[in-house]
């Protein structure tokens, strides 16, 4: 299973707040929500955004509250996968369980430009830069979770979405 996507770049420490503002949160339609996906720190994210696009960051993505609603938005947008330093390890798990892979692997988010094009496999956590051709190696998931991110979600995988 892979991506490749042009490349969106953050700082440290971007919260739950910034990739979805609490002032949307009335509704709980995702299609709505991410129509204000990173307003706040990027107003033109969500029109530039294509289905696939990777995300990267620094130390610390997702840190904030523990609202399921970032990591949902950003899937339904189109990311194809979050690359950072770190993440909070509440977004991580969050991600997880509605299948939007995710990646920690430093050196990739300190190098890799805003406008790049990278390919992210997930199977064997390597990510390509195709501006320069170099090759980042992440750790890639387990088999289980893989098996969550390829079903769309823990309750796809699980056989429990028409339960949700």
């Amino acid at each position: 299973m892979q991506t490749k996507g042009k490349t969106f770049r953050y700082g440290n420490n971007v919260d739950t707040d910034v990739i979805i503002p609490a002032r949307y949160l009335n509704t709980a339609d995702a299609k709505e929500l991410s129509l204000h996906c990173m307003e706040d720190i990027d107003k033109e994210f969500v029109k530039k955004v294509e289905p696939g696009d990777v995300v990267v960051a620094g130390w610390n993505f997702g840190c904030g509250s523990s609202r399921e609603h970032a990591p949902l938005v950003l899937k339904t947008c189109g990311v194809g996968c979050i690359i950072a330093k770190s993440f909070a390890r509440i977004f991580y798990r969050n991600a997880i369980n509605i299948g939007l892979p995710i990646l920690e692997c430093e050196e990739a988010a300190e190098e890799i430009k805003a406008g790049d094009t990278v390919t992210v496999d997930f199977d064997t956590g390597e990510i390509v830069n195709g501006r320069t051709g170099k090759s980042y190696r992440a750790q890639p998931f387990p088999e289980f979770i893989q098996d969550i991110i390829r079903a769309g979600g823990l309750l796809a995988a699980i056989g429990g979405e028409e339960n949700a």
